[in-house]
């Protein structure tokens, strides 16, 4: 069995922008961690994620940004398990709540300027948001009305965000996608 790790001081309040309100949303919202140590940025987030949707049982993460890999994390009561994953964009933060929610984060990197990564989150809060993870990090802000997609858009991006379009959108709850990694650990 993995060893549980037990973070060694406070979690620090998390730089965090949520959505409104969960619905058919390509994101549910873009944290800016302080540095790229998992045991020192993500007790603060699994806590502002629990008050707000519930137990946060499970992170994926991409293996190659963050500077160490735990599997399982005390936060307050419960053990987190985390799983670190190649095909995950840096980009993108996906946990999954006690009720088999999932919960979409854009992940801005520690060392964005101030102003880009406000104007990042915010735009992964916004319900009216089509764009990726990446795409918010690589384009920036787009004006209010460039909200639609061309045809060639409409399957360009499978991997972790809900899938095409075409399929009815954004895959929450406990429909499976074969398009999202999985661990296979017990809980």
């Amino acid at each position: 069995m993995p060893t549980t790790v037990i973070p060694p001081s406070p979690p620090s309040r998390p730089r965090l922008s949520l959505a409104p309100t969960r619905g058919r949303t390509v994101l549910d919202g873009g944290w800016w961690p302080r540095s790229w140590d998992p045991v020192a940025e993500l007790p603060g987030l699994v806590l502002a994620l629990t008050e707000r949707h519930g137990r946060i049982r499970h992170i994926m993460l991409n293996i190659h940004a963050w500077d160490s890999r735990i599997r399982r994390l005390a936060v307050g009561p419960d053990v987190v398990r985390i799983g670190w994953f190649d095909t995950l964009d840096p980009a993108l933060l996906v946990a999954t709540t006690g009720r088999d929610d999932q919960v979409d984060l854009l992940v801005v990197p520690p060392g964005t300027t101030p102003e880009a990564a406000e104007r990042a989150m915010a735009a992964a809060a916004d319900p009216t948001n089509l764009r990726h993870a990446p795409d918010i990090l690589t384009t920036g802000p787009t004006p209010q009305d460039a909200t639609t997609t061309t045809s060639s858009d409409a399957y360009a991006v499978w991997d972790n965000e809900g899938g095409s379009p075409a399929s009815g959108g954004i895959h929450r709850g406990h429909t499976e996608s074969t398009t999202r990694p999985r661990t296979g650990v017990p809980a």
